[in-house]
């Protein structure tokens, strides 16, 4: 048998929740009998406690912290843990190593020059592990970045990260910080209970800490400056990241530069000949027609994303001549507008229509779902457009089911919209997209292991055709993939004033953020929607609005303010009268009251919320509250009394709390 003391040098909870209470001894200077006296505890109870030989209900704990008066909420999770030990993995999962991760884009085929560049970018990599790659849009700076990772990765097994932080994207703001590095410590597979919830020092410090004893190399694509970097910077250790921004970094002074400029004339023919498949020699359309050759170079600006795109309609246009592309040129705008609106004009109508379009959208990489929603037409027939878009190299394919349009891409989009399509139709295609997120959401939310569910969505429209989500995992895989344009749909819909968009949305993703993401966001989320239900009015909202905020600070462990959201919901509950929501706020009461310490108070919200909850015919409710009163119950020593109560969700043998409600 171990002992308490094997249990604590090993590091168990048991063990570790037994010192702690030993620490609480000593401070309050009583011995056991005394101690117990002032606890209320029987002396046999309170000296297995402080052996470590039994885990103590958390009344008990709380008992011993009032004694000498400290906050009993800091050990909460500790004796949760002793509470409920996790089982061993199993020993396959324990053998097996998981493939490590390659996020990185397709290096181009035809990468062209750059070789003086490509050195500096490998001995700045060499001698400081980090290196920024800057210079104007279009001249090739993630091209070059990812062409430098896909050559390092053999030396960096661990990983090939990559992260568009959109410091540039028309229509989005850049990537916080905290929500960069919470992809990449997911991208690494870091276990949800060792990233910090809260503090960006904290996250950039695991982050640190993850790269230490590993060799990845990451690219941070499209920087907007140095503040934003920096805190996703590698410390000590092997592993090295390549920076890309157009803004010289200058605040990153211990980060070498590597400037670009645009191709010289010679590297920009060869391209040319590359990207458009000309064979070269004297019988090349190029050679040809030297003089229309050097004016596609000039109007592309030597630019390497412009020169692809030029040389891709030569490449799918063999009927072309190189006169007829410099006409096309010619009629544009700019050097970027001309060969995209190039592109754009040799595809049918309804294509063209569908890449203006794809411009109105908030996020980043879409699926064939949100563009069906954005057009409204069938994803069997946007799938078939996005292929010819695909062949046009105007929209790009990161992974087999997403796609995304280039930056420059997409502001051309944008302003094509714009010139070209009514507002009326601009507003109705906006809003089809602001409520596919918030149905899709919901339906990915139905399909999360909870036991409570909400009211279902009433914002907008429901889309024709929704993502299959066959199981929980699916379900959360879409919420992490959609994870950012979510975000982005949510603050285009408060830019538009679509208040309940605004209002529905966070309460959809509760399900995620108690699985994945840290509690600070999550309380800012609750906090616009609480204004967007006060601008809407309505009882029922208001209701909802200040017992999800109350829900969110409570997770922050924010108790005080719980307990003030909880309040003013309990009045606006009163006014709207409905029993669901009242069911809701009187279990998240019971678990407030409970984690204050309380005993008597939550038993009776349990009991209360149960009963609201029949009332409001929701019998998963009643069985959770249920199972919450019989779990306090049994935490509290009654084993005959819980094992009487309905609802029961556990064996006498293993007491395990019920899920906490969303």
């Amino acid at each position: 048998m171990v002992d308490a003391s094997g249990r604590q040098a090993r590091g168990e909870p048991q063990g570790e929740l037994a010192g702690r209470l030993r620490a609480l001894q000593e401070l309050s200077g009583l011995g056991v009998r005394a101690l117990a006296r002032d606890t209320g505890l029987s002396s046999s109870s309170l000296s297995r406690y402080l052996n470590g030989q039994t885990v103590p209900p958390w009344p008990a704990v709380v008992a011993l912290c009032r004694v000498v008066r400290r906050d009993p909420r800091p050990l909460r999770p500790l004796w949760e843990r002793a509470s409920n030990p996790l089982p061993a993995p199993p020993k396959s999962s324990r053998q097996g190593r998981p493939l490590p991760r390659n996020d990185l884009p397709r290096d181009v085929p035809d990468f062209t020059g750059r070789a003086e560049q490509l050195a500096a970018v490998f001995a700045a990599v060499e001698s400081h592990r980090v290196v920024s790659v800057d210079g104007m849009a279009g001249v090739g700076k993630t091209c070059l970045a990812v062409h430098a990772a896909h050559r390092l990765a053999a030396d960096f097994p661990d990983g090939q990260l990559y992260v568009d932080l959109h410091g540039f994207t028309e229509g989005r703001p850049p990537l916080d910080a905290d929500s960069a590095l919470r992809a990449l410590l997911a991208a690494l597979d870091v276990p949800s209970e060792r990233v910090p919830q809260d503090g960006l020092e904290q996250l950039a410090a695991c982050w640190r800490a993850e790269l230490a004893r590993r060799r990845v190399v990451v690219v941070l694509d499209n920087a907007a400056d140095a503040e934003q970097v920096r805190p996703l910077l590698p410390g000590a250790g092997p592993s090295v990241a390549l920076v890309t921004s157009r803004n010289r970094l200058l605040g990153l002074d211990e980060v070498p530069p590597v400037s670009l400029d645009v191709l010289s004339p010679e590297e920009s023919a060869e391209l040319l000949v590359r990207a458009s498949g000309d064979p070269g020699g004297p019988e090349g359309r190029l050679a040809r027609d030297p003089e229309s050759a050097a004016e596609v170079l000039r109007r592309c600006g030597h630019l390497p994303l412009a020169l692809r795109l030029a040389g891709a309609r030569l490449r799918h246009r063999p009927g072309w001549t190189v006169g007829v592309l410099v006409e096309r040129l010619a009629a544009g705008a700019s050097e970027f507008d001309t060969a995209f609106a190039m592109s754009v004009r040799q595809l049918g109508r309804p294509q063209a229509r569908l890449f203006r379009l794809l411009g109105l959208l908030p996020g980043a990489s879409f699926d064939e779902y949100v563009v069906a929603a954005l057009a409204d037409l069938p994803v069997r027939d946007v799938r078939a457009m996005l292929e010819e878009l695909l062949d046009a190299h105007l929209v790009q394919q990161p992974t087999a089911d997403r796609y995304r349009l280039h930056d420059l891409v997409h502001q051309h989009a944008r302003r094509a919209s714009a010139e070209q399509d009514p507002a009326a139709e601009r507003e109705r295609a906006l809003g089809r997209v602001l409520d596919y997120y918030v149905h899709a959401a919901a339906a990915a939310d139905a399909a999360m292991p909870f036991l409570s569910p909400g009211a279902p969505p009433t914002a907008g429209r429901p889309p024709a055709e929704l993502p299959p989500f066959a199981d929980k995992n699916a379900a959360f895989a879409w919420l992490t993939a959609e994870y950012g344009n979510l975000m982005a749909a949510f603050e285009t819909a408060a830019a538009v004033g679509a208040d309940t968009h605004v209002y529905e949305l966070p309460r959809f993703l509760r399900a995620y953020f108690a699985r994945r993401c840290g509690t600070t966001h999550l309380n800012v989320l609750f906090e616009r929607s609480l204004a967007a239900a006060e601008r809407l009015g309505d009882p029922v909202r208001l209701a909802e609005a200040h017992s999800d905020l109350g829900f969110a600070r409570y997770n922050a462990g924010r108790l005080a303010e719980a307990a003030a959201g909880y309040e003013a919901a309990g009045l606006r509950v009163a006014q709207a009268g409905d029993a669901r929501v009242a069911a809701e706020l009187a279990l998240r009461r019971g678990y407030l009251s409970w984690d204050a310490g309380g005993v008597e108070e939550p038993l009776d919200l349990f009991r209360l919320a149960g009963k609201l909850y029949e009332e409001a015919g929701c019998p998963a409710g009643a069985a959770h509250a249920a199972a919450a009163e019989a779990w306090a119950t049994l935490q509290l020593g009654h084993r005959e009394e819980a094992a009487r109560r309905p609802g029961r969700c556990w064996t006498s043998r293993t007491p395990t709390p019920p899920g906490r409600p969303r």
